[in-house]
């Protein structure tokens, strides 16, 4: 690619978890934004089946009319990762932020966007992830990791209210507060419905505190924003994606020492779960002032509005400039990788 060539961007959306709609958004966000002078994008969505396409005005469907399941070459249309520099996957949740796709794209030896395969399992699953973090010191809420398979043995040792959450997946899906032995059984049950393994988790009273997280080896935080619920008493699913759902604060309402730990913690859970590229930190600052972080998410939402890319712009990043940095990192990571020996 010499110096007057674009940069050939394929932007992967949709995919076959419960955000799929929420991924399609952030995707059509991010593919607007790119300069069309600088960059040759191309847009393939997965749908809710796993079916994997392109536009029709760029290319015929992949595989059969119905769509291929995998994105290689099939009865002669071309393979869509065999032209292009840099894979953009904008996908939230399972099959697309869980280190799946991820896998797919090193098999492929394809530059892409965000955390590489460890990283992006170990942070969707709240479990593991938790564990990790308290094994490098990185203070968490307590929680309880129970199993489909021992129903009967979910008990609850931190009283009420207490979280109920499934430990693989995003956006709040499947998530009560249960503040009555009802709602702790019916919140069980729900959570459940969502994966084989959920998450009892204390209730932590205090503020909800969101920090950006941009780089490679040696990352940057952003100004931290405070969340404030309009349209229930958390953080619920309708509360982040319905409009005038929630309002972020930025600065937060908190000590300045508490803005500092936040970002400190963002970094520090960022590197110790591996990441790379971007990540979105979701911390609690009790009333004492002590900060935990909850949870990382590797693919957070991306459109110009979103936690992530706001809480960048407050901090002098806007979005178009923090698209092109993403970008820049997934092609330094593929250069500075290339001379390993596997």
């Amino acid at each position: 690619m010499n110096g007057l060539s674009r940069i050939r961007v394929a932007v992967l959306m949709g995919g076959r978890s419960s955000e799929h709609d929420i991924s399609v958004v952030s995707a059509r966000s991010v593919v607007a934004a790119l300069d069309p002078a600088r960059y040759d994008v191309r847009e393939i969505e997965i749908s809710r089946e796993g079916r994997w396409s392109l536009p029709a005005a760029s290319q015929p469907e992949l595989g059969s009319p119905a769509g291929s399941r995998l994105p290689v070459a099939a009865n002669d249309y071309p393979e869509p990762f065999g032209e292009i520099d840099v894979v953009f996957p904008v996908l939230h949740g399972p099959f697309g932020e869980d280190g799946t796709v991820q896998g797919l794209l090193e098999l492929a030896g394809v530059a892409y966007v965000g955390s590489g395969v460890t990283a992006s399992a170990v942070c969707m699953d709240k479990d593991i992830f938790k564990s990790v973090m308290r094994d490098k010191g990185i203070p968490v809420p307590a929680s309880l990791t129970a199993r489909r398979r021992y129903p009967s043995d979910v008990e609850n040792p931190f009283g009420l209210p207490v979280v109920i959450k499934p430990a693989r997946l995003g956006s709040s899906v499947g998530i009560t507060i249960a503040r009555t032995p009802q709602e702790l059984e019916r919140g069980v049950e729900l959570a459940f419905e969502h994966d084989e393994k959920i998450l009892l988790e204390e209730y932590v009273r205090g503020v909800e505190v969101e920090c950006s997280v941009l780089g490679n080896e040696e990352p940057i935080a952003s100004l931290p924003g405070e969340i404030v619920p309009l349209k229930a008493d958390w953080y619920d699913f309708a509360s982040k994606y319905d409009e005038d759902g929630m309002d972020l604060v930025v600065p937060p309402r908190i000590p300045a020492a508490a803005v500092a730990r936040v970002q400190e913690l963002s970094v520090a859970s960022f590197l110790a779960s591996d990441c790379e590229g971007m990540a979105r930190v979701d911390c609690f600052v009790r009333e004492d002032g002590e900060v935990l972080v909850n949870e990382l998410n590797t693919i957070p939402g991306f459109t110009a509005t979103s936690v992530y890319s706001k809480l960048f712009e407050a901090s002098g990043i806007p979005y178009a400039e923090l698209l092109d940095r993403l970008i820049q990192l997934a092609l330094e990571r593929r250069d500075r990788r290339a001379n390993l020996r596997f």
